[in-house]
């Protein structure tokens, strides 16, 4: 995809409107053009006349230009620059569409700070280009254009004249446009930066204060932002010097008219209202070679941003449906890894040549130090992450071979670090959902939220703030268990859903699993032996490699690991299983 093609779509959807604001812009270009006119024929009039000028009727026409101006400027600025909104509206859509379909490998290589910057200052930057960029482009070519042509009307030796600078601009123009888009490029990383930078002390502010680490953020905030402004110093350099060059040019041209044009009106080949005009031509003339430097300005600006965003849009998802990718079953009977190794960027190898299979109705405790292997085992199973070598397979078809949707569909997942979006609780739990409230009642119940819930004033609807900052940890993840109990899906992955609760609520929320595991396939990662001894197997992970699977009896007699982990938890876990 070329960077226009991104916004092809919606110039062309937006046609009519388009070529509705040109005819009306130029429709106010003639306009004005048209009012040095009736200048000249009131002054030709005061210079001649012996008795009291017209000036009446002079006056009426131009407040009639004036009102045609005024009502055609409103229809092209509704046009053309709510053409450029809607340009921003869609672009920023597709982006959020697209990014919505990567993988969270993608996110670990592209800073959040960056992305924002992305769908804020590029958008914004696009936006001005495809408005006011061909306001000013139209502007240049049709408002100067005609104007040289009234000017050659009066005078054609003397238009000739104020020509000359023209070829000065041309190559000013292609000698400063390359060097502006390149400076352009590094504005917009430097932003990029910056914007990170930001974001990630004002996510991180509590450890910041914690630490006392104000100082150092504050420093390393200066820093980014110095960056920032040495980079916009860099190319203020070139458009500092593009835009008076432009006003130069543009004053020399109107030197020679005053020089030449007064000798020509007093020597009686034009006259005075001839001079008049024509230097209001000038003046006219003067936009457009000043708005041919602010088109550059915007379009090397618009192009580089265009460039950044087409390198998100040519970058595929790397985890989507394969051709042919077929439905998947409502009740997976069976997932099965064979030979399965997963490197991660940076070539940390975190699974090798893992062989294991999770049969539907069963349940799975998958315990092991940290690092072991643990998480990235049940990333693979919600096709998070694809295996770099080796294949997960469901019912005997490989997970390319099925929709994603469809997989994804039957997979209730809790993360490690559950994530709170900025709403109430209850939207927090439901995600959207349309459910009873017997339903909701007991998912709150049985993942220990129901006392909590008591306590609220506003109840399910309290706003917990962004990412839960009014919840605390063991909240955040009884919310998260919540969510997942809610949603009812015959595969369950729990990870590590009690690392953050109480032994009380612990146990509670082991037992409503058990009570919940009939007829699903539960696969549940803890560091605590209480949250998996009840299990119909456990698999014990060490150094990316399965060790050990089997019931809790017979894993613990050949385990060391389990083993020493079962005799260490003992005091705290007591009764847990029982």
């Amino acid at each position: 995809m070329s960077p226009f093609q991104l916004v092809a779509p919606c110039l062309r959807e937006n046609r009519w409107t388009i070529l509705l604001g040109v005819c009306c812009l130029v429709a106010v270009d003639f306009m004005q053009l048209w009012i040095p006119r009736v200048v000249k024929w009131a002054v030709d009039a005061l210079t001649t006349a012996t008795g009291p000028a017209p000036l009446g009727g002079y006056a009426a026409r131009i407040m009639a230009l004036a009102v045609g101006i005024g009502v055609f400027r409103y229809i092209w600025r509704r046009c053309l620059i709510g053409t450029s909104r809607k340009v921003e509206r869609d672009l920023r859509q597709r982006l959020l569409e697209h990014l919505q379909k990567m993988e969270p490998a993608f996110f670990d290589r592209h800073p959040t700070g960056s992305l924002m910057a992305h769908a804020t200052n590029d958008i914004n930057h696009v936006r001005m280009a495809t408005g006011m960029g061909m306001v000013a482009l139209t502007d240049a070519v049709v408002l100067g254009t005609a104007a040289i042509g009234f000017m050659a009307y009066i005078d054609w030796r003397l238009t000739i004249l104020v020509l000359v600078p023209m070829p000065l601009i041309a190559f000013g123009t292609r000698l400063f446009s390359r060097r502006m888009h390149q400076r352009y490029q590094q504005v917009q990383a430097a932003f990029a930066s910056l914007t990170e930078t930001v974001r990630e002390h004002f996510s991180g502010i509590r450890v910041v204060k914690a630490y006392t680490l104000a100082p150092a953020a504050i420093r390393r905030a200066e820093a980014s932002s110095e960056q920032y402004v040495q980079q916009n110093l860099k190319l203020v350099r070139i458009t500092g010097s593009f835009f008076p060059m432009m006003v130069l040019f543009s004053n020399i041209s109107l030197a020679l008219v005053l020089l030449l044009g007064g000798r020509a009106t007093v020597a009686g080949r034009i006259t005075p209202g001839d001079l008049v005009a024509f230097i209001s031509y000038i003046g006219l003339i003067t936009w457009p070679m000043m708005a041919l430097g602010w088109v550059m300005n915007l379009i090397q600006r618009g192009k580089a941003s265009l460039e950044r965003l087409a390198a998100i849009f040519n970058t595929a998802p790397a985890i989507a449906d394969a051709p042919g990718a077929l439905p998947l079953a409502d009740s997976p009977r069976r997932i099965a890894f064979q030979d399965v190794v997963l490197t991660y960027a940076g070539g940390r190898q975190a699974l090798s040549d893992v062989n294991l299979h999770f049969e539907a109705g069963r349940s799975y405790g998958i315990v092991g130090p940290p690092g072991s292997g643990k998480t990235s085992l049940i990333r693979l199973i919600a096709r998070l992450y694809e295996p770099t070598a080796g294949t997960v397979a469901v019912d005997g078809r490989p997970l390319g071979e099925i929709r994603l949707a469809d997989l994804r569909r039957r997979i209730a997942f809790v993360p490690q670090e559950p994530f709170i979006f900025a709403g109430t609780l209850g939207d927090n739990i439901t995600m959207g959902q349309s459910v009873s409230p017997a339903k909701l009642a007991a998912a709150i119940a049985d993942a220990g939220l129901e006392s909590m819930v008591a306590r609220l004033t506003a109840g399910l609807d309290t706003v917990v703030g962004e990412r839960g900052v009014m919840l605390s940890g063991g909240q955040k993840q009884r919310v998260s268990l919540a969510r997942a109990l809610l949603s009812d899906r015959p595969i369950l992955l729990l990870d590590d859903p009690i690392s953050q609760l109480d032994t009380v609520t612990g146990r509670r929320v082991i037992e409503a699993l058990r009570r919940r595991a009939a007829g699903r396939l539960v696969i549940i990662v803890s560091h605590r032996m209480a949250a998996v001894r009840w299990t119909d197997r456990v698999v014990v992970m060490e150094n990316g490699t399965v060790s050990a699977v089997g019931p809790h009896d017979a894993v613990s007699a050949q385990n060391a690991y389990y083993r020493n982990a079962l005799r260490i938890q003992a005091p705290e876990d007591n009764g847990d299983a029982n």
